[in-house]
């Protein structure tokens, strides 16, 4: 009894570092000086992968140290057997942190440093399952190269995270990357196939931040733009905004910003949408990206995208683009609190008028508000509530009202949400749920649809999918190989039922996916799919092939695919087969300098199975660092089509050429410089400017 008790303790035991207080400030500059040796340390890494749950090749200490207003890391990083790999443009050594300033178990901060200074941070999400870089904090770092090991100094000021105030113990994982043999070992053991979940971090104990006051950030932004539209004539638009950021206490913060520049630096990329569904864009704007984990309902994580949540609101309806051109935002506010049960936010914003006489469209002015709380539970779970609406006067405006709840045990997920909404007196509701997780040896995923026929968010939220009902089930066994070239294996079959919008008939589709993972970190995804369909007044039999492939090669991420199926084509407006070939590749030709070739290539049939159009795409480009701070590239967009297979025929249907420098030169302070050039052909089968823009941009951060 005694030794099964003592067996349980030892389990159960988790991994602590103490934060020791000194009076003696560190000097970040990438030397591991005497101070440190005052310091408790992380020790006793274990790989993660390749192998799991096995001792790293290398040895890896981690020290850690505050005094009133700073916490501070260093890392020594051995490297015996391979010298450090650094390279500025591709694969390469790194150091990583992830800290739970709340003992949330659910969302942490992130900070990473590469052997060549390159450095990111931001935001874990769904414990463990959803990485978002929308968070750009101040902090600060130094490194220092040798043979056979490298060194990492950080200070993060306490300032600037939010932290529940009077708490001491933190949680914490610190993680380690070796380019040599692509090996990631972290502080504490995690299984692959639950992933790295931040209710299983260590602690950081002993923690005492004693900085008064909080960041109060003045942030404008400044930039002179000149555009020239077709045969228009050509106009220079100087411009400037106001951002301003208060912490309030290290828990709350304000957000707000006066006639914000959101001029998109780089456009949204062409996508040939043959479905009936619009093309989700991803938000790029820093206003609506900071914080943007408390704006969201409740999702499965990153690999996981088997089942949509109710996106009720869509940041990209405030200030949408209108045929290349911006609604103007007058003005936004947003204010968040964190604390350890409860996340809450609230934002309004306001648009003006926009006016296109061309196509006699015509934007009113606006109001947009959004209000979300959501509550933890069991630890790492939780439930929700999330608002949205806009508003133009009583007779026109769109709102939703959602809930969320969301369990997690290990490798299982469940989730359930439902809405309301309401669109100018047109109600609708709408319901979706999922699981995800081991049941045995089998890893199993369900999810269930039903969207009202009247729900309409499209004022304020992305689910253009009014009227679909559709239910999912897949299961199969899921094998993890500790030693060999394979590393994991999925097989599941499982079936889909469907009710597309507008059709009283239900699709059944059988699918079977098999998902092999290599210990080279290389890996297939192959899925088929097939059965009798019922869409667009047409019953047809559907298959459909899907196979994806991605790795590492030559020191670069390597990943493409092919998709082909036999479905309704909504452009040309007729059941037919098409397809989609695609692979993306850098390559480093030196430190320094590396070029990409994204390349595309969609194909679509006829009712008679005769080719009628390929449309190829490619997106070449130059990236220049250099060092860390500094970069431009050189990129362009051409998206050609070629009429049946007369590839002599082939016409450029439009190009896109643009230069982006930009200079990190401060913390969250940068300088741009941008060019760009968009042609497309006209009636005569010419390139025809449609517009050319360039642009100095400054951001500069004030903050005390």
């Amino acid at each position: 009894m005694h030794f099964l008790l003592l067996f349980s303790l030892i389990l159960n035991s988790n991994k602590t570092v103490e934060v020791r207080f000194t009076d003696k400030t560190p000097h970040i500059d990438g030397v591991i000086e005497e101070v440190w040796l005052t310091a408790d340390s992380a020790y006793d890494f274990v790989q993660f992968e390749p192998y799991e749950k096995v001792k790293p090749t290398e040895r890896t200490v981690v020290y850690v140290l505050q005094d009133s207003n700073n916490l501070y890391f260093a890392f020594r990083c051995y490297s015996k057997k391979h010298k450090p790999t650094a390279c500025l443009t591709a694969d390469e050594d790194d150091v990583r942190i992830g800290i739970d300033t709340f003992n949330s178990k659910h969302t942490s901060y992130y900070f990473q440093v590469y052997a060549s200074g390159i450095f990111h941070d931001g935001w874990i999400l769904d414990d463990g399952r959803t990485y978002d870089d929308s968070w750009d904090g101040v902090w600060y770092h130094a490194l220092k190269l040798y043979d056979d090991h490298w060194d990492v100094e950080i200070k993060i000021p306490f300032k600037s995270i939010r932290y529940k105030r009077g708490l001491d113990e933190w949680s914490i994982i610190f993680g380690r990357y070796i380019a040599h043999n692509r090996e990631y070992s972290l502080w504490k053991e995690f299984l692959q196939i639950e992933g790295i979940l931040i209710s299983k971090y260590g602690a950081l104990a002993n923690i005492h931040p004693q900085a008064t006051g909080y960041y109060f950030e003045l942030y404008p932004e400044g930039y002179v733009r000149y555009d020239k539209y077709a045969d228009e004539k050509g106009e220079f638009k100087p411009s400037a905004s106001l951002n301003f950021k208060w912490d309030i206490t290290s828990q709350t913060t304000l957000n707000a910003t006066m006639y914000p520049d959101f001029a998109q630096i780089e456009s949204d990329p062409f996508e040939l949408n043959l479905s009936q569904y619009p093309t989700y864009l991803d938000e790029r704007r820093p206003f609506f990206l900071e914080g943007k984990d408390i704006f969201r309902m409740a999702d499965f994580g990153d690999d996981m995208q088997f089942c949509d949540p109710l996106d009720i609101f869509y940041s990209r309806r405030i200030g949408k683009s209108i045929n290349g051109e911006a609604v103007p935002i007058l003005g936004g506010i947003k204010l968040t609190n964190k604390s350890e049960d409860w996340n809450i936010g609230v934002l309004g914003a306001y648009t003006g008028e926009y006016t296109d006489t061309v196509h006699s469209i015509a934007e009113p002015h606006r109001w947009f508000g959004v209000l979300r709380t959501r509550r933890s539970i069991f630890e790492n779970s939780d439930i929700g509530m999330l608002f949205s609406g806009t508003m133009v006067d009583r007779e026109n405006y769109n709102y939703a009202l959602g809930i969320d709840g969301v369990y997690r045990n290990g490798a299982n997920q469940f989730i359930v949400q439902g809405a309301m909404g309401n669109r100018n007196e047109k109600m609708g509701w709408a319901f979706s749920s999922g699981f995800a997780g081991l049941l045995g040896n089998f890893f199993t995923i369900t999810s269930v649809e039903v969207i009202h026929d009247s729900f309409d968010v499209s004022d304020v939220g992305f689910m253009p999918w009014a009227g679909r009902k559709q239910f999912l089930l897949m299961s199969g066994p899921y094998k993890n190989y500790p030693t060999g070239f394979l590393r994991e294996l999925y097989i599941a079959p499982g079936i889909i039922v469907v009710q597309e919008p507008g059709d009283t008939n239900w699709s059944t589709i059988g699918i079977i996916e098999i998902n092999p993972n290599f210990r080279n970190n290389w890996g297939i995804d192959l899925s088929l799919q097939a059965g009798p369909c019922y869409e667009a007044d047409t019953h047809y039999f559907y298959r459909e092939v899907n196979f994806d492939f991605w790795g590492n090669f030559a020191g670069q991420f390597i990943n493409g695919g092919c998709n082909y199926s036999y479905t309704y084509n909504y452009r040309r407006g007729f059941l037919a087969y098409q397809g989609l070939n695609r692979i993306s590749y850098s390559y480093s030709i030196v430190p320094q300098v590396s070029i990409s070739l994204p390349m595309y290539l969609w194909i679509e049939w006829d009712t008679t199975n005769t080719i009628i159009a390929l449309t190829p795409l490619l997106r070449p480009r130059l990236d220049v660092k250099i060092n860390a701070n500094i970069s431009l590239g050189i990129f362009s967009e051409f998206v050609m089509q070629t009429p049946g297979t007369s590839l002599e025929d082939t016409d450029l249907l439009s190009m896109r050429t643009g230069f982006l420098f930009s200079w990190n030169f401060l913390p969250k302070s940068w300088l741009y410089i941008a060019l760009n050039d968009y042609r497309e052909q006209d009636d005569r089968g010419q390139l025809a400017p449609q517009y050319r823009i360039a642009a100095i941009k400054a951001k500069y951060l004030i903050y005390f």
